[in-house]
């Protein structure tokens, strides 16, 4: 059940993160008048997401001990 917690956890990461650097982007592109900010911001999010998924992935990986 722990474990079913975690990968939910991990799967929710990347869109979670894209939404929230969208948003960010957005928000700042309104208030600044611009329009290419919400773009940015997008990128950094999915890199954000990609980067957190990439990290709990290796603590999984290493956290298990190997089988014979």
């Amino acid at each position: 059940m722990v474990a079913a917690a975690r990968y939910t956890a991990v799967a929710m990461t990347l869109p979670a993160s894209t939404f929230a650097g969208y948003a960010i982007g957005y928000a700042l592109d309104l208030w600044l008048h611009t329009k290419f900010l919400k773009i940015v911001f997008l990128v950094l999010g999915i890199a954000s997401g990609f980067v957190q998924l990439i990290r709990q992935l290796l603590r999984d990986m290493h956290s298990k001990p190997n089988e014979k």
